[in-house]
C-alpha cells in the first residue's frame, strides 16, 4: 500500500501537519530511502525509511551537504587551513570550524552575506566582493592577508560552472590538499539542459557530473570520492560532491592514489540515475 509523502511524515509524526510537511518537503529537506524527494504527492511505500533535516543551529541547510562529505570520504579537518568559496550564509565554514578547523577563509563574491555568528568567529577571515573564477595566489593573499596554502578546499557555487573555477583552485593547492566541490547539475549542462530550473535527464546530470571529473583530471586532480548530496538542491536538483586530491597526492599517510574519472564512470551512473 501506499501513500502521499506529505500525508506519511504526518502520520508518522514527522511532520506537525500535512501543511508543514508538504513544506519540508519542497524545500528540499526530506529523504525516502535516502533519496531526496520534493513533491508531496509522491506515493511512497508503508516501510518506505522516511527523513526529515529538521531544524538545528546550523546557519544554513548546505552545511548538512558538507558534514555528510567530510563522514564520507571521509577528510580530515581538526587543526588544519580551510578554505570555503561560496561561503554565502556561511553553513560550509561553520561546519570546518565546529569540526577544529584552525582558520577558515570565508570566500563569496557578495557582501553581508555571512551570518554574524560566523563572521564575528576569531578563526575566521572574510573575504568579500572576490570572484574565485579569477582567483590567483597572490589575488587571494592580498584580498585576505593570508598567504598560506590551504590544506581543505571546499566549494558551494551557483551560476557558474565549476570548470570555469577549478583551473583557479588547482593554483592553490599542494599535495597534501582535499578538495571538496558541491556539483550542481543545473549549473554544468547548459540552457538546453534545464528546464523550469530542473535537470531531469540522468543522462544529462551523468554528463555534468563526468564533465567536472574530467575537467579536474586534466589540471592534474584525481578523484578520490563521490556521493550524492544528502539534500535536494533549488527546485529539488539533485547534487553531488567529489573529493578531489593532487594526483601526485600519494604518500606513506595516503598511499591510495586519487583516481582517473574513467574509474568512477559506474558510480557516477549509479548515483544519477543513469545506469
Amino acid at each position: 500500500m501506499t501513500v502521499r509523502l506529505d500525508a506519511a511524515l504526518a502520520a508518522r509524526g514527522l511532520s506537525r501537519s500535512r501543511t508543514q510537511a508538504a513544506r519540508d518537503i519542497e524545500a528540499g529537506l526530506v529523504t525516502v530511502d535516502g533519496v531526496p524527494v520534493v513533491k508531496p504527492s509522491t506515493p511512497v511505500a508503508d516501510d518506505a525509511v522516511l527523513a526529515v533535516a529538521g531544524a538545528d543551529h546550523y546557519v544554513s541547510r548546505a552545511a548538512h551537504k558538507l558534514i555528510a562529505a567530510l563522514d564520507a570520504f571521509p577528510i580530515r579537518v581538526d587543526g588544519r587551513r580551510c578554505l570555503d568559496l561560496g561561503a554565502s550564509t556561511g553553513g560550509f565554514t561553520q561546519v570546518l570550524r565546529e569540526r577544529g578547523a584552525a582558520h577558515v577563509l570565508a570566500v563569496d563574491v557578495g557582501h553581508g552575506q555571512l551570518a554574524a555568528s560566523v563572521a564575528a568567529d576569531p578563526g575566521v577571515t572574510v573575504v568579500e566582493g572576490f570572484n574565485v573564477r579569477y582567483m590567483t595566489p597572490a589575488a587571494l593573499a592580498a584580498a585576505s592577508g593570508d598567504d598560506r596554502v590551504p590544506e581543505v578546499v571546499v566549494a558551494d557555487l551557483s551560476f557558474i560552472s565549476l570548470g570555469l573555477v577549478l583551473p583557479a583552485i588547482a593554483t592553490l593547492v599542494s599535495a597534501a590538499t582535499d578538495i571538496v566541490l558541491l556539483i550542481k547539475p543545473q549549473f554544468e549542462v547548459g540552457r538546453t539542459g534545464v528546464r523550469e530550473g530542473l535537470v531531469t535527464d540522468p543522462a544529462a546530470r551523468a554528463d555534468a557530473v563526468a564533465g567536472v571529473l574530467w575537467a579536474a583530471w586534466d589540471l592534474g586532480l584525481g578523484t578520490a570520492g563521490l556521493i550524492a548530496s544528502p539534500l535536494a538542491g533549488t527546485h529539488g536538483n539533485r547534487e553531488y560532491l567529489v573529493h578531489l586530491r593532487p594526483i601526485a597526492a600519494a604518500s606513506v599517510d595516503r598511499p591510495a592514489m586519487p583516481g582517473n574519472p574513467s574509474e568512477w564512470l559506474r558510480t557516477i551512473d549509479e548515483l544519477t540515475g543513469a545506469a
